[in-house]
């Protein structure tokens, strides 16, 4: 049982990073890595032979989609390969977590995308870091439509992963994009339900209060065309004893990961607070029990995000080829990078697009 004081703390930690500037002790803010990769093991340059990565741009109605395609070793367009588009988490980019899994599912044999969303990272969209599950969806719906052209992917043999916030959206796509033959997640998000909820269910009480704001932000948005923005973080000035006065793993070590650890310039948690509007009435698991192939759901056995995993695996009776994985010991966070949680997720990737996108 969560006491009241902690939850009236997450609520606050909740809105702190929803509406207000935070700070952080100072970290890289640029990357080194040619193709931007901020992630362990990254490809720094195309070998012949090797898993290769290619930096594409695409229209996507109108909207320019910045995106990395990862072929695998000895790719050959001739040949006919399986294909899995990487949805990449809420305030990430192509080039973090998203990336470490195509390049991982690359290595394993699959022509990989992961692409930015619209309205964020080098993607293209006015207002800037808008967040809206029917852009975040289609932006899905994109990557399939791209990949399934590429020189030498099965049409028959796609899969889609999405992870957190990116997972949630995911879902939303393969309830109707049949083109997808199985869908995985990694620490799933639904964005909808803590933004209207609060993060474990802890602000339900001001619901209507926030849906306001978010009607004030649009309409201010109207009369002067500048579009407020909400989860703005400070990364440089965030000290070690904010990090220790926030009661969740999730924000705790998405500070550190998105703030030090695998920072990039493009990566943002701002959204604009008009966004609200359509997130807080939307949610990845209505009518999921659309999906009818064969799905896998990762998390962590510690993180306190598993409920949201365990809830959407609950409601997707739409298939009995289903599995929810809990990885020992690993946070939210954790599934991101640390070898031993990352190998253990992908030992399961492997297994699952093995037998579903044969």
């Amino acid at each position: 049982m969560i006491s009241k004081k902690k939850l009236l703390v997450m609520a606050l930690m909740t809105m702190a990073l929803g509406v207000t500037s935070v700070g952080f002790a100072a970290g890289p803010a640029k990357t080194a890595n040619p193709y931007g990769l901020v992630y362990a093991n990254a490809i720094t340059q195309n070998v012949k032979g090797q898993v290769n990565i290619h930096p594409v741009q695409y229209n996507l109605d109108g909207r320019q989609i910045a995106a990395n395609v990862y072929t695998p070793k000895n790719y050959d367009p001739s040949h006919s390969y399986a294909a899995v588009v990487v949805a990449h988490p809420n305030g990430g980019v192509k080039e973090q977590v998203a990336g470490l899994y195509a390049q991982k599912l690359a290595e394993a044999g699959y022509i990989t995308i992961a692409a930015d969303a619209s309205f964020q990272g080098a993607s293209g969209g006015e207002p800037r870091h808008q967040d809206m599950p029917y852009f975040r969806t289609e932006d899905i719906h994109g990557m399939v439509d791209y990949i399934s052209q590429y020189p030498g992917v099965d049409k028959n043999r796609i899969g889609a992963l999405g992870i957190c916030g990116g997972g949630g959206y995911t879902l939303n796509a393969a309830k109707s994009d049949k083109r997808m033959k199985s869908v995985a997640t990694i620490s799933m998000f639904n964005t909808g339900r803590v933004r209207r909820e609060g993060y474990m269910d802890s602000q339900k009480d001001s619901v209507q209060q926030r849906l306001k704001a978010a009607n004030d932000a649009r309409r201010k948005a109207v009369e002067t065309g500048k579009h407020e923005i909400s989860g703005h973080v400070d990364f440089d000035t965030i000290t070690s004893e904010r990090l220790k006065s926030i009661p969740t793993d999730l924000y705790r070590e998405g500070l550190i990961y998105y703030g030090q650890t695998h920072r990039h310039p493009n990566s943002s948690f701002d959204y604009t607070t008009d966004s609200l509007s359509e997130l807080m009435t939307w949610d990845a698991t209505d009518q999921i029990d659309l999906i009818n192939v064969p799905l896998l759901m990762i998390a962590g056995s510690k993180a306190d995000s598993l409920y949201l995993t365990q809830y959407a695996f609950q409601k997707a009776t739409g298939t009995t080829d289903k599995e929810l994985y809990e990885i020992p010991g690993a946070t939210h966070i954790q599934t991101y990078y640390v070898p031993q949680y990352v190998n253990q997720a992908m030992a399961k990737l492997i297994q699952f697009f093995g037998r579903t996108l044969k």
